[in-house]
């Protein structure tokens, strides 16, 4: 048994992780009746990544804070986070809109048969504004309100900072906290395969091919326009200004996207983001710890992909034939959209009425459309998640080169720990 744990333990582990995803794929293919058994393995691995979340996003922000040391980094590093994740959101809404007008998935979509699904009322961009500072930060922190969360942290981190030699014990308290919630990220991070393995089971057992039958040419246009979204503009992002060899990102990211994918979360991904982010891509801890949390809220490519798509596979299957300016209004509204929606499965969907209605969608359509799109949407999301994960670890590895915090021989090393 020893010698087993120990050569399990020499296999690097993004081989591991992705040798369970095969073969969750396969055994919810072939032997789904089994998959059911292993449900609680899949859920106990999300509920242990997301009890690290809260803390992580608290502590390491305002540690990665205090490590700055000029307080006047702050908003640079800030202003060219959000920059970039602006740029490459609305850049995954007009991949979304290029997919959706190339394969026009929606002609045809059998609307009609769907059971209509009340999205309800989206949250105003006021609502969203006032919403990030919380009236009750304890309240913020069981709730796990993201942004709210964020806000507290930064102002944790930038009070500690300006309290100069009073501060300096609390600065080391967080450093200290940030080391031990990331070593037990490592520790969790162990179980990551056979989490994924029961996931992905799950997931396809349930309704995995059901979604290549009913919704085919829309997933095979979301597998596209991820596909684009990552292997396009991200790779020239980070081949161009990053100037970072691809291969070594790709690995160094992997185990990220696998979690990424099967958990279909953003949030859940970000303990493993931060993770890799630091062993496997070299990146300094004050660029890390301040920019995967904000790219867990903001840094939404898979959605603003989604939400392009899906808005122009709506106007299909209605039968609208859009104009110059609703192209225009569905990229506007997409992006404010993909900013504000929430690091959970399925949220997207959810955000369509916002854009929709933009373009003069009624409600009630909106509502078969999701309505039609819903029951199949658990692979639709996983695969989605994917571009954000990765848009938040390559924005990450830009702002590190930008300012210094990138370690390029951690970088090319082969990450086989």
């Amino acid at each position: 048994m020893g010698a087993m744990l120990r050569a399990w333990f020499t296999i690097a582990l993004w081989k591991r992780v992705l040798g369970a995803l095969l073969l969750g794929l396969l055994l919810g293919a072939f032997w789904p009746q089994a998959a059911p058994y292993l449900e609680f393995i899949g859920d106990l691995f999300v509920r242990a990544i997301r009890m690290l979340v809260v803390p992580i996003v608290l502590v390491t922000i305002a540690a990665g804070i205090t490590s700055l040391g000029d307080p006047k980094r702050i908003g640079g590093i800030g202003g060219r986070t959000i920059f970039l994740f602006a740029f490459t959101t609305a850049i995954a809404v007009s991949v979304g809109m290029a997919v959706a007008s190339l394969l026009r998935p929606g002609l045809g979509a059998p609307l009609g048969s769907a059971a209509p699904h009340p999205v309800g009322a989206p949250p105003t961009p006021y609502d969203q504004l006032v919403g990030i500072v919380p009236v009750n930060i304890f309240e913020a922190l069981a709730k796990g309100d993201m942004l709210a969360i964020i806000f507290v942290a930064i102002l944790l981190g930038v009070g500690t900072l300006v309290a100069g030699e009073a501060g300096r014990p609390f600065a080391g308290l967080l450093q200290s906290a940030t080391a031990v919630l990331l070593r037990i990220v490592g520790i969790v991070m162990e179980a990551t395969p056979f989490g994924v393995f029961a996931l992905i089971a799950n997931a396809i057992a349930a309704n995995g091919m059901a979604v290549f039958v009913n919704v085919g040419w829309l997933a095979l246009a979301v597998l596209l326009g991820s596909a684009v979204q990552i292997l396009l503009v991200h790779s020239l992002l980070l081949r161009f200004v990053a100037w970072v060899p691809l291969p070594a990102f790709f690995r160094g990211i992997v185990d990220a996207l696998a979690v990424a994918f099967s958990t279909a979360s953003s949030s859940a991904t970000l303990p493993v983001a931060m993770r890799v982010a630091e062993r496997n891509l070299g990146l300094g801890r004050p660029i890390y710890s301040t920019v995967l949390p904000l790219g867990a809220s903001i840094g939404k490519d898979g959605t603003a992909m989604y939400v392009g798509l899906l808005s122009l596979f709506s106007l299909q299957a209605l039968g609208v034939a859009p104009s110059p300016s609703a192209y225009f209004l569905v990229l506007l509204t997409g992006s404010l959209a993909a900013f504000g929606t929430a690091p959970v499965p399925s949220a997207s969907l959810f955000m369509l009425a916002a854009v929709l209605s933009s373009v003069g969608v009624a409600p009630e359509q909106t509502a078969l459309v999701v309505g039609f799109v819903l029951p199949f949407d658990r692979l639709l999301d996983m695969t989605r998640t994917v571009p954000s994960a990765s848009a938040n670890l390559t924005v990450a590895t830009i702002v590190a080169r930008w300012e210094g915090e990138l370690d390029d021989d951690v970088f090319r090393s082969p990450n086989d720990d």
